[in-house]
């Protein structure tokens, strides 16, 4: 049923009469003015801005799964930590919002019959299994504390970031969704090392002022700049909008991996001389992080790549290692990274004393660990750098094995399907870089808690992801081998 006001308002601006249609088309104008001016006015400009926006990119993520996965994708790269500026009982971040439209979407897609498969893919038992040892650690763990609200929202958000590997292997069908949405991921990641640079360079009462705008979105206000061991003195670090320098960092080891891939790669996603400022860009505020874990994983990733298909990244990694070696400029750099291997600064050697107290309490609690809720023992504590003792610590050695064996096994997966490519075949390139980040994710998780972190939802969401996306290029490969 067609709406009368609609209908009338319409037969308005379409009238024959030229003066009457000019009057229905200023009747419009003037109440969009007014709706537009209360709604800034009320909320202010970046509130309503906000809103407006939401509504606009909320329908469409209701439309369009691959419309959900951007959005997704550039709340990750560009807000990961925004939330509601007002309360419903609590805030939910927009992450949170993302997440929850996707899988709504999904979910009605699956009853209404649109989807009437459900693939769990040659990875998919380990994942089930690594999510309900977690459920069974959470319930499990509250024997050593009482129910913790905000603890619970937390787990529920990170189990949701885990289902991503199975929302995005049952989505992405297609070789043109795989390659739409990492040109996504490229875009948003330009977007975040341009805001780390830009913040970098800028006199720091400018940044300060800034990301101080984003405090309507609960972002903080006090102690945003950071620098190396917390001293002002010391160089700063880049943080873009990522809060801390080492999380930008890990978003960072993902982000480089992919991009750098896809430079090399024989049909490039987006025209080269696009993707090399992009990757240059990226590599740049990789450095200004300072975080020496990051630099890692990301070798370790590329090195990987490079030593499978693309030997001149080898080269570049050389002349990279050789700048950073001979420049002036990057001597605090250097000296920090050999310090760091040394074990003789400061950061590393609090780290040290994390290792030890973790090792402490995995050996108190062995199999099972003490959960999400801290410990029952009062000399020692939760928390230390790396995702597999922090998960060892929470989860226990099974919940450990399970996260890194099902890493492990999805690199042996995706190496297979590799082998079983003809030379240049347009599935190459995604398993490469989807595989590459993954494995610089699990090297840089050595020494850095960020994949798998209940604070850290955003990175954990991205490490999934990416696995997503590795499982739906090995698919794609199954099926055009079986045809």
């Amino acid at each position: 049923m067609q709406n009368p006001a609609l209908n009338l308002l319409r037969n308005w601006i379409t009238a024959d009469d030229p003066r009457l249609a000019l009057l229905g088309v200023w009747f419009v104008i003037l109440v969009t003015g007014l709706l537009a001016g209360a709604l800034f006015g009320g909320l202010g400009p970046i509130l309503a801005i906000g809103l407006v926006g939401g509504l606009i990119l909320g329908g469409l993520m209701l439309r369009s799964m691959q419309v959900g996965l951007a959005a997704l994708v550039g709340l990750i790269c560009l807000l990961p930590y925004g939330a509601l500026p007002f309360t419903i009982g609590f805030r939910p971040t927009f992450l949170d919002l993302a997440l929850a439209a996707l899988f709504l979407v999904w979910a009605s897609r699956l009853i209404t019959g649109r989807q009437r498969t459900f693939v769990t893919s040659p990875l998919g038992v380990m994942v089930l299994s690594f999510q309900g040892w977690a459920l069974f650690i959470f319930i499990f763990g509250l024997r050593y504390g009482g129910l913790n609200v905000t603890v619970a929202r937390n787990f529920l958000e990170v189990l949701l970031a885990v289902s991503l590997f199975f929302l995005v292997v049952n989505q992405v069908k297609t070789i043109t969704q795989l390659t739409q949405i990492s040109r996504i991921i490229i875009l948003a990641g330009s977007g975040t090392a341009l805001l780390g640079v830009v913040f970098y360079v800028m006199p720091e009462a400018w940044s300060v002022q800034v990301l101080s705008l984003l405090r309507v979105f609960q972002y903080p206000t006090e102690g945003i700049l950071r620098y190396i061991e917390d001293d002002p003195e010391q160089p700063m670090r880049a943080i873009s909008t990522s809060i801390d320098p080492n999380a930008l960092g890990g978003l960072l080891v993902f982000l480089t991996i992919i991009t750098l891939v896809h430079l090399f790669a024989k049909q490039p996603v987006l025209k080269r001389r696009y993707l090399l400022p992009i990757a240059a860009l990226m590599v740049l505020t990789l450095y200004l992080t300072f975080s020496r874990s990051a630099l890692l994983g990301v070798v370790a990733g590329l090195g990987i790549v490079s030593l499978l298909r693309y030997r001149r990244l080898i080269w570049l990694m050389i002349a990279a290692a050789a700048l950073v070696i001979w420049l002036p400029q990057t001597q605090v750099y250097f000296e920090r990274l050999l310090e760091g291997l040394r074990g003789q600064d400061l950061a590393t050697q609090m780290r040290f004393g994390e290792y030890k107290d973790a090792f402490e309490l995995i050996s108190r609690y062995p199999l099972t660990g003490v959960g999400f809720f801290g410990t029952p023992d009062i000399d020692v504590y939760v928390g230390v750098s790396s995702v597999y003792l922090l998960l060892a610590q929470q989860m226990g050695l099974i919940g450990a094995g399970l996260y890194f064996s099902t890493g492990l096994v999805y690199l042996v997966i995706v190496y297979a399907s590799l082998r079983s490519l003809p030379p240049a075949h347009p599935l190459e390139t995604p398993l490469l870089a989807y595989g590459g980040a993954t494995l610089g994710a699990m090297f840089g998780g050595v020494f850095d808690h960020f994949y798998f972190n209940l604070t850290f939802i955003h990175i954990a969401a991205f490490y999934w992801l990416s696995m997503g996306l590795g499982m739906a290029a090995v698919m794609l490969a199954r099926e055009m081998k079986a045809s």
